[in-house]
C-alpha cells in the first residue's frame, strides 16, 4: 500500500525580500496527521515559510503544494483547507470574542446557523463559552492567544499552522494551548508548529526540521536528529582555573568545548563515566560540580551551526 500523498509539498522554495534571502532552497513533504515542528531562531525563516504555505506572500522560486494545489498562487481552495494561527495576535479588541469569530467566520463563508454552530463548537473547545460576550481587551494575554486559536479551527481545516503561538503566554496557558493541539493532532489534524524553545519542539512534535539562515539543516523525528550526534552524554562543569587541568586531559577522551562560563565534555562513544570520575576525584574535584545529560536538540543545533538556538 503506498503512502498518502503529502498534504504539503516544497521543493526548492526560495523567498526573497530586496537583497536579503530569507528561504534558499527549502524541501520538505508533510504528511496528512503529523505534527510537525520547524525548529530555529528568529530570523531562521519559520514565519516566511508559513507565510508562503498560507498563500499570504508568494514565492521566489521553486514550488509549493497544498492538498495538491499550488499554495504560491494563494488559491482558494487551499486556503479553504488550513486555519492559522499567527505569531502575533490578530484580533478586534474593543469587539467580543463571539463578534471576533463572526467577521473571521464571514471570511470564510460561513453564515447563519452554520456559523453560529461552529463559534459556539470552536468557543466550547478553548474553554472560553462562558466568557463570548465580554470584550476581548479585558481577556488575559493567555486567552487571546486561545481565543486566536478558535478563529483558526472556525473552517474545519485538514492543516493548522501554528506560528510561535506561545509568545508572551503565562505557564498555564501555554500548558492548555499544548494539550489542545495535541487532542486535535490525535483526532486527525495536521499541523505545522514553528517554535524557537526546543523543549515545545520535543514536547509536541512527531517529527521536526530544525531551520537556520533560510536552509533546513536537519529533518527527522527526535530519534533521529539525535543519532547524528557523535557522543551519547554530556557532562557539564564550571570552567575556570581550578578546572582548567581537567579540561586538558578530558581532550584525550572526546570533546571539550566552552560556553558561557560551563565547559561540555562529550565522551567518546563506549568511554565509562566511571573513568571520568575517577580523573575528577585525582584532581580533587567535588562531584556536586558536575551535571550529566543526554544528547538534545540545542546540542544538535550548537553542533550544526557553532552557536546556541536563542541566539
Amino acid at each position: 500500500m503506498s503512502p498518502p500523498s503529502p498534504i504539503v509539498s516544497a521543493k526548492g522554495v526560495v523567498k526573497r525580500f530586496g537583497p536579503v534571502t530569507a528561504l534558499d532552497g527549502v524541501s520538505l513533504d508533510i504528511a496528512p496527521g503529523e505534527f510537525f515542528g520547524l525548529l530555529g531562531p528568529n530570523g531562521a525563516g519559520k514565519s516566511t515559510l508559513m507565510s508562503l504555505i498560507s498563500g499570504l506572500k508568494s514565492l521566489d522560486g521553486g514550488t509549493l503544494n497544498v492538498n495538491g494545489e499550488g499554495a504560491a498562487a494563494g488559491s482558494a481552495g487551499a486556503r479553504r483547507s488550513l486555519g492559522l494561527v499567527p505569531q502575533h495576535i490578530a484580533l478586534y479588541t474593543d469587539l467580543s470574542a463571539e463578534a471576533n469569530l463572526r467577521i473571521f467566520g464571514g471570511l470564510y463563508g460561513l453564515r447563519g446557523r452554520a456559523l453560529e454552530g461552529r463559534i459556539d463548537s470552536v468557543l466550547e473547545a478553548v474553554q472560553l463559552a462562558d466568557r463570548r460576550r465580554d470584550p476581548v481587551k479585558a481577556f488575559s494575554g493567555g486567552m487571546q492567544r486561545r481565543l486566536n486559536l478558535a478563529a483558526s479551527l472556525l473552517n474545519e481545516p485538514r492543516l493548522l499552522l501554528c506560528d510561535e503561538p506561545t509568545v508572551g503566554v503565562d505557564p498555564q496557558s501555554r500548558n492548555a494551548i499544548f494539550e489542545f493541539l495535541k487532542e486535535r493532532n490525535r483526532a486527525g489534524l495536521t499541523i505545522i508548529y514553528s517554535t524557537h524553545y526546543m523543549e515545545e519542539a520535543t514536547r509536541l512534535c512527531s517529527r521536526i526540521g530544525i531551520i537556520d539562515h533560510g536552509r533546513i539543516l536537519a529533518l527527522g523525528t527526535i530519534d533521529e536528529l539525535l543519532a547524528r550526534l557523535p557522543f551519547e552524554e554530556e557532562i557539564r562543569y564550571p570552567s575556570g582555573p581550578a578546572t582548567a587541568a581537567l579540561a586538558a586531559e578530558l581532550a584525550a577522551f572526546g570533546e571539550v568545548a566552552s560556553l558561557d562560563g560551563t565547559d561540555r565534555f562529550r565522551p567518546r562513544p563506549g568511554y565509562p563515566l566511571s573513568s571520568f570520575y575517577a580523573i575528577t576525584e585525582r584532581h580533587g574535584l567535588a562531584p556536586r560540580l558536575f551535571t550529566s545529560q543526554r544528547p538534545t536538540l540545542e546540542a544538535l543545533f550548537l553542533q550544526l551551526t557553532g552557536r546556541t538556538l536563542r541566539e
